[in-house]
């Protein structure tokens, strides 16, 4: 059995769980344009796309002014507060070794930027980007979500909280060069709750947008048009 804190091992479930401890009930899923949830393309395209900074990509997140009226930012959470250990999900448990190694099983691209907001609704949405050679970009993202999404229904142990986790693979809107989006629902202490997470890798940079269904419906291709703007 191998232990990672939370942002290492499933592509930033710790807002999922503060999501589950604290949002309120799952909007209804609207998938987007009919794509399928997973797209191959060549991992580089043959574009060379240069690889950005963190304050580069700092400056390319979502502010409040881009979210419209409601928003506010939360305060970053301290890494590695989270103990989080994967029950019933090998191939999970074994990207959590990877990750500890360094490897590309886990999110350990070292450019990198993050903003999380919570609405005057209740609602939380989360953006995240990366920046790295697309290949790595590819693989790595690519080998959690097929872990995440072959594993229907698996449970984590946040500290000493269990938390059962279910997760549904759906369509992703059609944009970037490869795209992967799931549904996982958070059952614990009898409460539930779905959090939508979308990922698109456009080049050498990687957004993944999650948090409430609605809002990553709403607010993913403004993520995604900022996320990419040239200059």
């Amino acid at each position: 059995m191998h232990h990672r804190t939370a942002s290492t091992i499933v592509l930033g479930i710790t807002a999922a769980l503060a999501l589950a401890a604290c949002s309120p009930g799952a909007p209804e899923n609207r998938p987007a344009d009919g794509a399928p949830a997973r797209t191959h393309s060549p991992a580089d395209n043959g574009r060379g796309d240069a690889v950005l900074s963190s304050p580069e990509l700092a400056s390319r997140l979502l502010g409040e002014s881009d979210l419209g009226a409601g928003y506010t930012r939360k305060p970053e959470r301290p890494a590695g507060n989270d103990d989080v250990t994967v029950l019933g999900c090998p191939a999970l448990d074994e990207l959590g070794a990877d990750a500890a190694t360094g490897s590309a099983g886990g999110l350990d691209f070292p450019r990198r930027a993050k903003a999380a907001f919570a609405h005057s609704s209740g609602a939380e949405v989360t953006e995240e980007l990366y920046s790295d050679a697309a290949v790595k970009l590819s693989e790595g993202t690519g080998r959690i979500f097929d872990a995440m999404t072959g594993c229907p229904s698996y449970q984590v142990l946040a500290g000493s909280t269990p938390i059962d986790i279910t997760t549904q693979e759906i369509p992703a809107p059609r944009l970037g060069d490869e795209r992967w989006s799931h549904l996982l629902t958070f059952s614990s202490g009898g409460a539930e709750t779905v959090v939508k997470q979308t990922a698109i890798r456009d080049g050498s940079v990687l957004l993944i947008v999650s948090g409430t269904p609605a809002l990553v419906d709403q607010h993913l291709r403004a993520a995604h048009a900022k996320a990419t703007a040239a200059g």
